[in-house]
């Protein structure tokens, strides 16, 4: 009964609120108009005073008094033809305020809402947090913040902070849970991780060292590889960065959703895609945009320099050719990984613009490139538009 109560009082407080303009609005004209009648009889007795004190003739008094009444009688006139216009707008208004849209806002509350969900104090709903993220990252905390060596809970709690966006929470988990648990791939992975969201997608020193000592525990890890192997591409080694991308290629299976990526990267340094899945998204080298093995072997013999303007002209070269056949999918997973890998962010998002167009978001391919633009780090705003 409370919360009907409750409503009720808000529906007359937002009414009043709607009306006030209207009704301060009508009440200011008046106002106005009184004023200006009030102004024209002061300027009457302001005429017969400057009349007494010889200040003007009477010929000129009596042409200012006529000026004068004849303002004054067109300010008090009633004017029925105008009058009516503004009221029954009003009218109309405040009907629509009162009624109509308290009525329209019950309808909808009771269409989508849950009249009938009995509330749910906080503590309540920790005992039960069902799927609720934000209610379990409460309870969690709270259970750390008596517990907080309780490193468990830490590693329960690192990677939720992540997937919430909660990058500099995560990392402090993810320490936590080193500490008191020691350290495990999957935790020195996640702290890398985080390390590399803060410095936007870069692997830094702090990160690359993490990732080695994840290495020493599991030396076939493909996710600490291929992170090393980035952080060498990022540095302007693009030989070592080949060199790496093709050694996980070759450890990894042949259906292992990771080798489409480390095939783009392979042929982004330079190299040529080995061991890939055909049926995935760039991983089929006669593909419009892929370098030929003449492209390969002449990269061999090219500078760094040389090599990075090659790249940048098979890119332009895929775009061309996107523009005039946008229905390549693999072309435009290869163009937006392309784009971020030169560290072009403005590019790229101008490319997955273009492939949505081509294959929207509802569809399998539009899905994947969205996931694809989350994992380079691509703003997606507005590119489905």
């Amino acid at each position: 009964m409370l919360f009907w109560i409750l409503v009720a009082a808000l529906t007359a407080a937002l009414a009043v609120i709607l009306l006030y303009p209207l009704l301060r609005g009508a009440k200011a004209a008046d106002n106005i108009r009184a004023g200006e009648a009030a102004v024209y009889r002061d300027q009457l007795r302001e005429l017969d005073r400057d009349l007494d004190g010889g200040l003007i003739t009477p010929e000129e008094a009596d042409y200012a008094r006529a000026e004068i009444g004849r303002r004054l009688i067109a300010v008090s006139a009633d004017e029925p033809a105008e009058t009516p216009k503004p009221a029954r707008h009003h009218r109309f208004t405040e009907a629509f305020v009162l009624l109509v849209l308290p009525v329209l806002g019950l309808c909808l509350y009771l269409t989508t809402g849950r009249p009938d969900l009995p509330s749910q104090p906080l503590e309540a709903r920790l005992e039960n947090p069902g799927n609720d993220v934000a209610v379990l990252i409460t309870k969690a905390e709270q259970h750390l913040a008596e517990k907080p060596d309780d490193g468990k809970g830490w590693d329960v709690l690192a990677p939720i902070y992540f997937r919430t966006m909660r990058v500099s929470d995560a990392q402090v988990a993810y320490r936590n849970a080193i500490r008191l648990l020691g350290p495990s791939p999957v935790r020195l992975d996640g702290l890398a991780e985080t390390l590399m969201a803060v410095s936007d997608g870069v692997v830094t020193e702090e990160a690359r060292q993490v990732l080695e000592q994840s290495l020493t525990l599991q030396p076939d890890n493909p996710r600490a590889r291929f992170y090393i192997a980035l952080s060498m591409e990022q540095a302007g080694r693009p030989d070592e960065a080949r060199q790496a991308f093709e050694a996980l290629a070759k450890q990894s299976p042949s259906d292992a959703p990771w080798l489409p990526l480390v095939n783009q990267h392979i042929t982004m340094n330079g190299g040529a895609p080995a061991g890939a899945n055909p049926a995935a998204p760039g991983a089929n080298p006669s593909a419009p945009g892929n370098p030929t093995q003449q492209d390969v072997a002449a990269a061999e013999n090219m500078s760094a320099g040389d090599r990075q303007q090659m790249i940048r002209g098979m890119v332009e070269s895929l775009n061309a050719k996107l523009s005039e056949d946008p229905n390549n999918f693999e072309g435009w997973v290869r163009l937006v990984r392309s784009y971020a890998v030169l560290n072009d962010k403005d590019r790229a998002a101008g490319a997955l613009k273009r492939g949505l167009a081509a294959f929207p978001p509802p569809g399998e391919e539009g899905r994947q490139l969205l996931a694809l633009a989350r994992e380079l780090g691509i703003a997606t705003e507005g590119a489905t538009q």
